[in-house]
């Protein structure tokens, strides 16, 4: 199997030897690309001086996730890669780990996207958000060839087949920074394809848990509607009502200047909303394309 672990960087060197390391330790062979979003500390000078082995793609500047991920992805289609993982950079992997999920992705091909289970930085408990997604039980039993299906889990760990980049493409250009795994796995849904993890393998992501101020509680109810709003599984209508509208509506119980500029603000991406829709609805790698 031919595997490129591809990790999207910002201001990488926290993090940077305890990931790449545990790439690198990998029992399954993988290349690394990073692809890099104008950092300002070190990271691409540690790079190219101690990660030789290591692609880097520097942007110069800051593409976004989604962007940055797809110039590893459209990478990876032209030079015939079988799988994809994309990792977050301040995340590191158990040595069984990408092995495992492609092993698993032959075995279930109706699986579009195959994660390990998420702990925390500490590795001793589930990271929160996964544990409140998947509905984790520590003491699930699992078989060898078991995947667990479950609605939703963040790119902080993805095993993408080429199979999936061909059906689906890469990240929607709609979603800047936050929301484009919501956004991707609307569309797994869409074509038909199921999102699970791999109750054998773990992975640790060093993300504090953090109480939201208001502006980051506000971008978050922004993105989620705006995910709505364009999910393919909907009407247009439907997603109206549950975009636009809904934020509107929560102006009338909290909020209401937020709210209201929150929904003119999805009302005027309107026509971006349609034509993402539109191509979404396509089987084929979409945002990939030469």
């Amino acid at each position: 199997m031919k595997v490129l672990t591809l990790i999207v960087s910002y201001n990488f060197e926290p993090w940077l030897r305890r990931c790449l390391d545990s790439v690198l330790a990998s029992r399954q062979p993988t290349d690394i690309l990073v692809v890099d979003n104008g950092s300002t500390d070190r990271t691409v000078a540690r790079l190219k001086a101690e990660y030789r082995q290591v692609r880097l793609i520097d942007n110069g500047r800051n593409l976004g996730f989604g962007q940055a991920n797809n110039l590893g992805l459209r990478l990876a289609l032209r030079e015939g890669y079988d799988h994809v993982f994309l990792l977050n950079q301040d995340a590191w992997i158990a040595p069984d780990v990408i092995g495992t999920l492609c092993t698993l992705a032959l075995r279930h091909p109706d699986y579009g996207i195959l994660s390990p289970v998420h702990l925390d930085g500490s590795g001793r408990q589930p990271d929160h958000g996964f544990a409140a997604y998947t509905h984790w039980q520590p003491a699930l039993a699992a078989g060898p060839d078991e995947v667990i299906e479950c609605p939703f889990i963040n790119a902080a760990f993805w095993l993408l087949p080429a199979t999936t980049l061909r059906r689906i493409g890469g990240f929607s250009p709609l979603f800047y920074h936050y929301g484009e795994d919501k956004d991707y796995v609307n569309r797994v849904h869409r074509h038909g394809l199921k999102v699970g993890y791999s109750p054998r393998v773990t992975a640790c992501h060093d993300r504090a848990r953090r109480t939201p101020d208001r502006q980051a509680f506000l971008r978050t109810e922004r993105v989620y509607h705006l995910s709505e709003y364009a999910n393919p599984n909907h009407s247009l209508l439907r997603g109206f009502l549950l975009g636009p509208l809904a934020a509107a509506r929560k102006a009338l119980s909290a909020c209401p200047a937020d709210y209201l500029r929150m929904a003119c603000t999805l009302l005027g991406q309107t026509p971006q909303v349609i034509r993402t829709r539109r191509v979404n609805l396509r089987q084929q790698p979409n945002y990939l394309l030469p």
